[in-house]
């Protein structure tokens, strides 16, 4: 039985007033670098570049990368794609872990 590697995972830098105007952003990364990058983490069965202009459009979209999106960073994500939807699942969390320890901020669901 062949897998479908039609998923993505994706990174969205966030301005970084997101720390300023969301209280639960900062409560989720209590320990992020000043220097380091706000970032979203997400996966997708679209595009990365078409489920970000989807978010910025309001459609299905996170609140977060909707106000405060500013990039994709395929730097930080683009070796990971594509792969099966289940793998997709796990470098999601895996991956916004990694960020995190780094020390950037962080919001992952």
């Amino acid at each position: 039985m062949a897998f479908e590697t039609n998923h993505n995972v994706y990174v969205v830098e966030l301005d970084p007033v997101v720390l300023e105007k969301e209280p639960g952003f900062l409560q989720e990364n209590p320990e992020h670098h000043s220097m380091m990058s706000c970032l979203y983490v997400g996966m997708t069965g679209l595009d990365p570049q078409e489920r970000y202009a989807n978010h910025k459009k309001g459609y299905k979209a996170n609140r977060l990368v909707s106000r405060y999106g500013r990039r994709l960073r395929p730097d930080l994500y683009q070796r990971y794609n594509p792969m099966t939807y289940e793998k997709a699942k796990q470098t999601e969390v895996l991956l916004a872990r990694q960020l995190r320890s780094e020390g950037h901020a962080v919001w992952q669901r």
